[in-house]
């Protein structure tokens, strides 16, 4: 299925949304946890996927030791197709409401997104994750929520699930697959190297269908904490 205007629907798509064993940056499934109390990141990542479709995301976020259970992040992203661009900047706050330390994590995390281009939202989003360890090398994250995009003017329910594996304490494995109420299901498979005594993380992942309607997509991240 052809979505109204593909350079919107990828970016609602990548912007659903500590060391290795982390969901975040261009992973479309979140995970329940916040960044360590005190610190922050910048998760940078270049999407391209078929049909000369892509997308370039910065996004920033830190959590305070005041409010150790709420991050607060935002985001710049520019994507293109389908001879179109959009730029947005936006909010995309994430409270914990329950540490996975205590067997299972739960949050909330919502994002909006205002186009430069359209001086208007263009998109937002509600999404409830839950962080389920199984161990300590693996651990599943789930995802329900509400999407909206003003492309179509669309609302859609929003399912996704992921597994995490730590091959090493360094090397993280990513599989997930999600779904929204129009386009194919989509999935993703990738790796996280975490390098710099855990400071930064490079990540390489291959997906299909991530906006429900691009066959293929190949993102490259990193990710920087201090």
């Amino acid at each position: 299925m052809r979505l109204v205007n593909g350079a919107t629907a990828l970016l609602l798509a990548l912007l659903v949304a500590g060391p290795a064993f982390a969901a975040g940056g261009e992973h479309v499934v979140d995970d329940a946890a916040v960044e360590t109390p005190g610190a922050c990141h910048l998760e940078n990542w270049v999407t391209v996927s078929s049909g000369d479709a892509g997308l370039i995301n910065s996004a920033p976020a830190c959590t305070r030791k005041a409010w150790p259970n709420l991050e607060l992040g935002g985001f710049v992203a520019h994507s293109w197709a389908d001879r179109t661009d959009d730029t947005l900047i936006g909010l995309s706050p994430k409270l914990m409401l329950r540490s996975e330390d205590r067997g299972v994590g739960i949050g909330i995390a919502a994002s909006v997104g205002y186009g430069i281009d359209r001086s208007r939202f263009e998109t937002a989003s509600v999404i409830v994750p839950v962080t389920i360890p199984a161990g300590g090398r693996l651990r599943f994250n789930l995802n329900a929520g509400w999407q909206w995009t003003r492309a179509g003017d669309r609302h859609d329910l929003f399912l996704g699930a992921q597994a995490e594996v730590a091959i090493r304490s360094d090397l993280n494995l990513m599989v997930e697959t999600f779904t929204r109420d129009e386009g194919k299901v989509g999935g993703q498979t990738g790796l996280r190297w975490t390098v710099a005594g855990g400071a930064v993380d490079l990540d390489l992942i291959g997906g299909r269908y991530v906006d429900g309607a691009t066959r293929n997509s190949v993102s490259i991240g990193v990710t920087i904490r201090r």
